[in-house]
Formats: structure tokens, sequence, C-alpha cells
């Protein structure tokens, strides 16, 4: 099985001014598209050439594990974005509030999450197996499917995602105590 790059759910400008164009263009053209390349030069004529991702990331290891496991990390925050304004499901929001306190609680913990990660790597909210929502941070190409639980939402701290800086400074950011998050 090869695999593909996929197609982005918005346009390389539609996340302006809070990500760039051309940070999504060297983000998802280079480094993602390089995730693809690399992977499937390494699996083809092994045991993980029929496989796909997930069987791939959990049965894997060293570069053959972190390509595949980048790709479904980036598959997953690129699809997870859009332009539109977004609410979360009925069962969702209730889920929150019951394992968070309420929405804010949530984005608080997250945010704190992505940033407080030391180096390069991903916050994920996921369902564990008991069913209960986590927030987890992740090294690297480490992700929620290697403890068989159920991501829902990530977010990329690698330096690629955020380093190329928009021409202007959108007028409402996220906020964390006194620190701006973008």
């Amino acid at each position: 099985m090869v695999h593909t790059l996929m197609k982005l759910p918005f346009n390389e400008n539609a996340l302006e001014p809070y990500i760039s164009k051309e940070t999504i263009q060297y983000h998802y053209d280079k480094h993602h598209a390089g995730y693809v390349n690399k992977l499937n030069s390494l699996i083809e004529n092994t045991e993980y050439a029929e496989m796909t991702l997930e069987e791939i990331i959990k049965k894997s290891a060293g570069n053959i594990f972190n390509n595949a496991s980048q790709i479904y990390n980036h598959d997953f925050y690129f699809k997870g974005m859009s332009s539109k304004e977004n609410v979360p499901s009925n069962i969702l929001s209730e889920w929150i509030e019951r394992d968070f306190g309420s929405m804010e609680e949530f984005k608080k913990h997250f945010l704190q999450t992505a940033v407080n990660l030391f180096g390069s790597g991903w916050a994920w909210l996921s369902i564990d197996k008991k069913g209960n929502l986590v927030i987890e941070a992740r090294s690297n190409a480490d992700n929620p499917l290697l403890d068989e639980h159920i991501p829902l939402l990530t977010c990329d701290v690698w330096e690629h995602a955020y380093y190329i800086v928009t021409p202007e400074k959108p007028k409402h950011l996220p906020k964390i105590g006194t620190l701006e998050v973008i």
C-alpha cells in the first residue's frame, strides 16, 4: 500500500492571520510530504508494505514508526483545523464539563499542556480506556494510539508549525494568564 499525502481541507491562506500561508506551505508541502515520501521508501518490500498507518504505528519502531506516526499526527492536525468557527457536539460538551468542569477550564488545561511540553511534540485531547477525556503531552512522534486512546484533538508544538510569522498580528489572541498563545 502506497501512503499518500492527504489533501488539505482548507485553502493555504484560510487560517490567516493566525497561521500564515507560508507556514502552511512549509509545514504541509515540506514536512508532511517528507514524512509520506520517507515512509513509502522505508516500507517498500517489507512486512509493513501493506499495513495501514495505524497498524504500522502499533507494530514498528525507529524510523518507520517515526514517519508513520508523524503522517498520522499531521493528518489529524490538519483535518482538525478550519477557517470557520466550530462548536463541540452536545456529548463532547457534556464530557468536557464532566471531566474538566467547564469549557474554559478545558481550554486552560489544554493550552498549558501544549505550552509546557518541553521540546517538540503534540498536545492531545483523547478518550482513555475508561471512557474519560484526557489531555496528553506527547513528545516527538508519539501519539495516543500507543495507549489505545481515541484521539479527538491535537495541537502541533513542533517549531515548524508556528515559526514563520504572519504579516500582521491578529487582533484577538487567546491568552493563558499573561501569555499570548498564537
